[in-house]
């Protein structure tokens, strides 16, 4: 019989901590409900103590989720423990996190406390979230890098305090796989009462060997969760890709002997649904989600899978949730039909206002699209005009004129709280003097650090989908904006990021620099 591998998804927590991928509570839920769907064993659905925007989506989130442990992180005070439990109070599947630095490096220069304090706020911080919950899971912030006996000591404490999950964080991404996994046996091996909790991995990717860590951590050291995120998101080089690990272990059940609980099906449309909301897109060639992940351009590849499938795929793309359908639909297609091929793709609905709102924006696509493929109709679902809400920025109508030997220039017309204005601007090209345009009238003060645009599907027809990063007064927003129409595309992702700059909706990234 093979074991299970617990899967903990911490998305909604770690991977916010990546620069402009912050979320409203409303976009944490829609992606822990998919995570649900995907059938995550452990959801951590944010830091509650760390602001009050971060305790609505957890305690949302601990609502809302049945089929998932929701978890909370909190630093090992008494303070954010008791705000966790707060938060949990409605799960009755609960999960309390709670870490302290156990590095000679973070104890001295960022917690300045002995090896004997921190140990000792270990032991209690273990001891106070058991009067809440029975799950409690621990963490050793930059744990590889801590001394191997003081951290066995420290490990050997909280287990004996009631702690039921270690997680032996590789914090800045130091580890190599055959040392990682080793250290992880090595400590199972020699904490006396290692059999009382189950042992986690939790890697960064600062060289690139995340996975490869994770599953060493796995394989050799024994550990039986790992700790990951959708797409591989998260600050710096990102964490641990959970597609990654996940298709690993069931592509190659013969080598790692593991079952894990996920509906595969189910990750392409949880890929898809953490880019939009972040406006972090996949890279073409990433694993498993990438748009190249099954595409053959060799002659010998394309030969050899049309006469025989495993030639060159070890995964079936149908499988992770890719599908090679299309619907061709037009004004006259019904709101049926678009209905029934969104269920299809997974695409979470949370109101019928907002499953018309796509449609609608559906037919106008199909006034201007010969073939409208399923990426097109996911991707109107990342363009967050289809869910309804406040735009302080909305377009009205765009012109622009781009000629050669001339200076481009465009012609914009916005709704800024309501008031209809008009702005005109020359620029380097056209989608240069559309922003200016913009910005003359709406005088943000942004600092522009990303322009990103990827075609959404193949040929000319194809719609363009455009990522904006902004930044001003050291809060940094990605904004999302898709249309056939390339210029068109870059102004509604430079009003989506505006838009998130302007908004007072808890946004602001609430994560500290003190997560493992």
């Amino acid at each position: 019989m093979a074991d299970r591998l617990i899967i903990f998804d911490t998305t909604l927590r770690d991977g916010e901590q990546s620069p402009g991928a912050s979320m409203t509570k409303e976009q944490k839920l829609r992606i822990a409900k998919q995570l649900e769907r995907l059938r995550v064993d452990v959801i951590e659905a944010g830091f509650a103590a760390s602001s009050n925007g971060d305790f609505d989506a957890v305690r949302t989130i601990a609502n809302t989720v049945k089929d998932s442990t929701v978890c909370s992180l909190a630093r090992a005070n008494d303070k954010d423990i008791s705000r966790a439990a707060e938060a949990l109070a409605g799960s009755d599947n609960k999960r309390i996190h709670t870490f302290i630095a156990t590095s000679p490096l973070h104890m001295e220069k960022k917690l300045r406390m002995t090896p004997d304090q921190v140990f000792e706020q270990a032991r209690l911080a273990v001891r106070f979230a058991r009067r809440f919950t029975d799950n409690v899971e621990f963490s050793p912030e930059d744990g590889y890098r801590s001394e191997p006996d003081f951290l066995c000591r420290v490990l050997e404490a909280v287990i004996a305090e009631g702690a039921t999950t270690i997680n032996i964080p590789d914090t800045v991404g130091y580890a190599v796989p055959e040392l990682y996994g080793q250290f992880i046996a090595d400590l199972r091996r020699r904490v006396p009462n290692s059999d009382k909790a189950v042992w986690s991995v939790h890697c960064h990717n600062d060289l690139g060997m995340a996975v490869a860590n994770s599953l060493a951590g796995v394989k050799l050291g024994g550990a039986r969760q790992v700790e990951c995120t959708i797409n591989g998101l998260g600050e710096r080089a990102g964490n641990c890709s959970l597609e990654e690990v996940v298709m690993a272990v069931k592509t190659r059940r013969d080598f790692f002997r593991l079952e894990v609980g996920i509906d595969t099906t189910q990750i392409v449309p949880a890929s898809k649904l953490v880019s939009a909301i972040t406006g972090f897109p996949v890279q073409p060639n990433k694993a498993v989600v990438g748009a190249n992940a099954f595409a053959h351009a060799s002659g010998i590849h394309q030969d050899g899978v049309l006469k025989a499938r495993d030639t060159y795929e070890i995964m079936r793309a149908e499988d992770v949730g890719w599908t090679a359908n299309k619907i061709v639909l037009g004004k006259l297609s019904g709101r049926n039909a678009f209905k029934q091929r969104v269920q299809e793709l997974g695409i979470p609905v949370d109101s019928e206002a907002e499953l018309n709102a796509a449609f609608a924006k559906f037919k106008e696509l199909a006034d201007r699209k010969a073939e409208i493929f399923d990426e097109d109709i996911q991707a109107l679902f990342s363009d967050e005009s289809v869910t309804p809400h406040d735009e302080h920025f909305k377009l009205i109508s765009l012109a622009q004129r781009s000629e050669t030997g001339e200076r481009p220039h465009a012609r914009v017309v916005l709704a800024i709280g309501g008031k209809e204005v008009a702005s005109e601007a020359d620029g380097n090209g056209p989608v240069d003097a559309s922003l200016k345009a913009i910005e003359s009238q709406v005088g943000s003060g942004s600092e522009l650090l990303l322009y990103s645009v990827n075609a959404i599907t193949t040929g000319t027809e194809s719609q363009g989908e455009v990522t904006v990063r902004l930044a001003r007064a050291g809060r940094i927003v990605n904004g999302v904006g898709a249309d056939p129409d390339i210029i068109a595309a870059s102004v509604k992702a430079y009003l989506n990021a505006l838009n998130k700059l302007y908004t007072t909706t808890e946004r602001l990234n609430p994560q500290t620099s003190l997560a493992p």
